[in-house]
């Protein structure tokens, strides 16, 4: 592929530049590797349509190349002028960009990457569309948008739930705070944010929860510097709901990073010691700063690089939270690169980590401890199958049931699937060690 001379250069247009980001996922790399450095090329009154139309169209990926494909006489094979279609008619159907300024901005994108003599296709693609725009639109909204190989596992494990599920991981996930109830409670901070004239209610789950009703730069929120809270999904917030009162006891929160569920362990309990462990020590970096942020870092937390799948705890802990690896397909809506980056060869081979994660963890609890499993994904594979073959091998592991009012009960354990202004897709699952 021949580059025109601006295709690297500062001079690219901002269809350009959001063609280059989703080039680059699709070759592999995590929309949060590659952000801040894609966006810094982008001036800043540029910034909020750029975060746009990058997300929307990773969002509406699948639904995007179903409206796509028929448009096209023979298949393009060209990833350059498929992905500057999508960036296309993503604005001229989900978005208030006027139509003239659409076409003509992301025709000349195409060109500015070497794609002069297809430019042409892509003007006339989207002219259709905007004489086509209502038909354009009943199939992207009726699109599962969803990789096909995943919607056959989800149509497989949420049969009746699984029109509402492809519905919801097309959404927007809220904004959600977790307060921290050493510095503030709940109904305190509320009433800052009402006199900073900020919109926001409480979460219906989480009893330290809140969702804020517009978009906003989080560290501009009053208290942040301070600690006053941190950003969490209402359904992670359950985390520290479900173990046994910790004070005084040894806990070690396994596969930590960035380190929400550590620090709220913190927030609400006085351990005698924490261990938070993970492999990445990049992320585990994150901790730290979160800890001192919100004063939780004390002699009592030590932040250990290793993998939780070998590594050996000093004693046996009391308590163990397990927020395993897994394919994330939770939460798509936070994360929209994962309906890309994700692929039906990763999950036997998450699941096969899961597995011995679990069993080197379990060896650090001591008996009559509690274990906590978690993952962020809706996968059965990955949630209940995992614990029937968990249970079917360890007769020293007793299910402590999970009585509440969210979630749907499985075999073991209770997984919630994502909702329109609440949280996530999460799997929890309780066990005790009983010899």
């Amino acid at each position: 592929m021949r580059q025109s001379p601006h295709a690297s250069g500062k001079t690219l247009n901002l269809r350009a530049q959001v063609v280059k980001t989703l080039l680059a996922v699709q070759n592999g790399q995590s929309l949060a590797s590659v952000l801040n450095q894609h966006m810094n090329i982008v001036s800043d009154k540029d910034r909020a349509l750029y975060h746009e139309l990058v997300l929307g169209c990773l969002r509406q990926w699948h639904a995007l190349k179903q409206v796509t494909l028929p448009l096209l006489s023979v298949p393009l094979e060209n990833a350059v002028v498929e992905t500057c279609l999508y960036v296309g008619l993503y604005q001229l159907l989900c978005t208030r960009v006027a139509a003239h300024a659409a076409i003509s901005e992301t025709v000349e994108a195409s060109k500015q990457l070497g794609m002069e003599s297809l430019s042409g296709v892509v003007n006339a693609i989207l002219r259709r569309a905007t004489r086509e725009t209502e038909q354009f639109y009943d199939v992207l909204e009726n699109a599962s948008n969803l990789p096909s190989w995943l919607a056959k596992r989800l149509k497989k494990d949420w049969g009746e739930q699984f029109a509402e599920l492809s519905y919801e991981l097309k959404q927007v996930a809220p904004l959600t705070l977790r307060v921290n109830t050493r510095q503030v409670s709940r109904e305190e901070y509320l009433d800052i944010l009402e006199d900073e004239g900020i919109d926001a209610h409480r979460c219906e789950l989480s009893d330290v929860g809140i969702v804020l009703d517009e978009s906003i730069h989080v560290p501009s929120l009053p208290g942040f510097e301070a600690g006053g809270f941190s950003v969490q999904d209402e359904h992670a917030q359950l985390c520290a709901t479900l173990v046994p009162n910790l004070d005084g006891k040894f806990v070690i929160d396994a596969c930590a990073a960035p380190g929400g569920k550590t620090a709220h362990l913190l927030e609400k309990y006085q351990p005698k010691k924490l261990i938070a462990l993970d492999q990445d020590e990049k992320r585990l970096k994150r901790v730290s700063e979160n800890l001192e942020r919100l004063i939780l870092d004390g002699k009592h937390v030590e932040i250990i690089t290793a993998d939780a799948a070998k590594w050996t705890a000093p004693e046996l802990a009391d308590c163990i939270v397990l927020d395993a690896p897994c394919s994330a397909i939770g939460v798509i809506r936070r994360h929209p690169d994962i309906r890309l980056l994700r692929q039906s060869g990763d999950i036997a081979k998450t699941v096969e980590l899961q597995k011995q994660i679990l069993e080197n963890m379990w060896q650090q609890l001591k008996v009559g401890g509690t274990l906590l499993y978690i993952t962020c994904s809706i996968l059965k594979a990955e949630n209940e199958q995992q614990m029937v073959d968990f249970f079917a091998t360890h007769s020293d592991a007793q299910e402590q049931k999970i009585d509440a009012n969210w979630g749907i009960e499985q075999i073991h354990g209770r997984q919630l699937l994502p909702q329109v202004g609440h949280g996530d897709g999460f799997f929890y699952c309780r066990i005790q060690k009983t010899a």
